[in-house]
């Protein structure tokens, strides 16, 4: 019944409808505005339905329209999977894959030496590696794949748990010398301590998980790198609550010591996320494979 149906006026209406501008679209088509305003007047002439409402001065799809739109940009989304799972053979890894990433120990370190390695066993991908502090939206802001610590809160996403990172709180020995060392952590609002973006501190204890407390610091020294909040405690100025992996050698060598044995700070997990996609390339599915099976060869823990 609609064997005659021009696709390229859909896509024409779909990219006017996304952008809300004929301009805008008109410049992502690489067209003049009159073409579209041609194709999207021969599209509702054939469907004979009004999709966009429009005057000088501004647009909004109709009700109709805006139906057509959601449906037509799913069935779209569609065929340009399909055309990029057919030209992107299984066997031939190639193109670029964008990832966003936590930084510090776990993007310069572990994540930076997996990407290197990778990309050493297959020279024709390319790899765009973001430290971004904000959290992304990976389609907005068109990311193949984030690394993110913490609990998640969209279930749309594919998460993969690498690890469950533990933190600690730590000192140096001089410090302990110098100021004694907390028994309970409401002992810590008398003591000096090294901050960063958190400042509610959380405890439980290791006997029973259930008999839980906080403590609200404020810190003598405050900044938000956690190599310069590990190299303060190590010069003695205080105590600072930091995942273990960032000091596993400190720990290993005395530099630093956990201030607690019997009060300890709730895990935070590690995900490598990314989108549901039946047609993801073979580039991304190949990395993903990767990470999964060889993660955690590059995380140097505490020998303690």
């Amino acid at each position: 019944m609609y064997q005659d149906l021009n696709l390229a006026d859909v896509r024409a209406f779909t990219v006017i409808a996304e952008k809300g501008s004929f301009t805008l679209a008109a410049d992502k088509l690489g067209c003049s505005r009159s073409h579209l305003s041609k194709q999207l007047t021969q599209l509702e002439r054939y469907l004979g339905v009004t999709l966009i409402t429009r005057t000088t001065r501004a647009q909004r799809l109709t009700e109709q329209g805006q139906f057509f739109y959601e449906r037509c940009q799913h069935a779209l989304d569609v065929m340009e999977q399909a055309v990029a799972k057919t030209v992107d053979d299984a066997h031939n890894l190639q193109g670029k894959i964008n990832i966003n990433c936590v930084g510090g120990y776990i993007g310069e370190e572990i994540v930076n030496q997996l990407v290197n390695d990778f990309m050493s066993l297959h020279p024709n991908i390319q790899i765009h590696l973001d430290f971004s502090s904000q959290r992304v939206d990976l389609v907005l802001d068109e990311f193949d794949l984030v690394f993110r610590m913490g609990e998640l809160e969209d279930s749309s996403l594919v998460a993969r748990k690498l690890m469950d990172i533990a933190n600690c709180t730590l000192a140096s020995p001089s410090y302990i010398a110098r100021r004694g060392r907390p028994e309970h952590p409401k002992e810590l609002k008398s003591h000096a301590c090294i901050t960063g973006s958190i400042y509610h501190w959380n405890y439980h204890r290791r006997a029973d998980k259930t008999e839980k407390t906080e403590v609200t610091i404020a810190g003598a020294f405050l900044c938000k790198n956690g190599r310069v909040m590990k190299s303060s405690a190590i010069a003695g100025n205080g105590i600072v609550r930091l995942p273990e992996i960032y000091c596993s050698s400190e720990l290993n060598n005395g530099e630093l010591v956990h201030v607690f044995d019997d009060w300890t700070i709730s895990d935070t997990p590690l995900y490598l996320l990314y989108s549901k996609d039946q047609f993801q390339p073979a580039r991304l599915r190949r990395f993903i494979e990767f990470t999964m099976e060889n993660f955690m060869n590059y995380v140097d823990l505490p020998n303690i």
